[in-house]
């Protein structure tokens, strides 16, 4: 038995937006880059049980134990007060699951999905837990069949890469900004190790899809579209999913950004595709 764990913040049993067909989408807690536009903020830091959020839950769902915070499930009532109070944007509500556990989960839907995506968060900040996983399904007989992919911010190092190679079978990486200063703007972080995973995702056919988000006013696809053209020719054939910020669930400065429409999103679009380049535009918009 695998008893290697993880700090999970939600599974969703049947999800249709975390990679192709019906999956299993497996969110882990904690992640590397701080995005103002990150929808999820309350899955980028760990608690670190300073019992702020005991203090406001209206619904008393929370307390303090020997010094840790403690969530009960069964009177809570979703009111995601501790989310927004929460100084580390973190859950109480996360739960640390064991693989086994995870197993037990996917073996339940199995017949109904074609995989599992583990997202974030950031996925690979759990490398042990996901390499663990992803091992175990395949190996086993009633579930080699599914897909295991990783919705990634790209941040992991190509020896981290390497040891999920044998494991799982693609990767979805966002390039949230092209040029480096204006992504440290956006993230807090640099992406040229982005870009090497990328570069190097797609020469081990493990590139799923390039995510590149549209932010009105706030976006340089376009100041350096002949680079980034180059870049993902290079790639080979990959797909690039256009996503279009919106504003929902964003904290910090960029709640006050202006949501992306259709009319934002297309002329990137349209300049990708005079350029052979297959585009997935945003399926809606908010």
């Amino acid at each position: 038995m695998n008893s290697r764990c993880a700090l999970v913040s939600q599974v969703i049993p049947f999800s249709c937006v975390d990679g192709p067909g019906s999956r299993l989408a497996l969110f882990l807690q904690g992640c590397n880059l701080r995005c103002k536009t990150c929808h999820n903020p309350w899955t980028i830091g760990r608690c670190n049980d300073c019992g702020d959020c005991v203090l406001h839950c209206p619904h008393d769902a929370l307390n303090i134990q020997a010094g840790r915070v403690w969530w009960q499930e069964s009177i809570c009532q979703k009111c995601d007060t501790c989310l927004h109070v929460c100084p580390q944007q973190a859950t109480p509500m996360a739960q640390r699951f064991s693989v086994e556990e995870i197993l037990g989960q996917i073996r339940t839907v199995a017949p109904f999905i074609e995989g599992i995506t583990v997202s974030g968060g950031e996925a690979t900040t759990q490398l042990p837990f996901l390499v663990a996983l992803f091992r175990a399904i395949k190996a086993d007989a009633s579930l080699k069949h599914l897909t295991c992919l990783v919705d990634s911010n790209g941040l992991l190092s190509e020896t981290g890469w390497q040891k999920l190679l044998p494991f799982f079978d693609g990767a979805m990486l966002d390039l949230k900004a092209w040029n480096n200063e204006h992504h440290r703007f956006l993230t807090g972080r640099e992406n040229p190790q982005i870009k090497h995973s990328i570069r190097w995702l797609a020469h081990h056919q493990r590139l799923t899809e390039l995510r590149l988000l549209v932010i009105p006013d706030h976006c340089d696809y376009l100041k350096h579209l002949e680079s980034l053209i180059a870049f993902i020719h290079a790639l080979g054939d990959v797909p690039v999913r256009i996503n279009a910020f919106h504003a929902h669930g964003v904290y910090g400065e960029a709640a006050s950004w202006r949501s992306a429409t259709a009319e934002d999103v297309e002329p990137l679009a349209c300049a990708l595709e005079k350029q052979r380049i297959t585009v997935i535009r945003p399926a809606l918009y908010l």
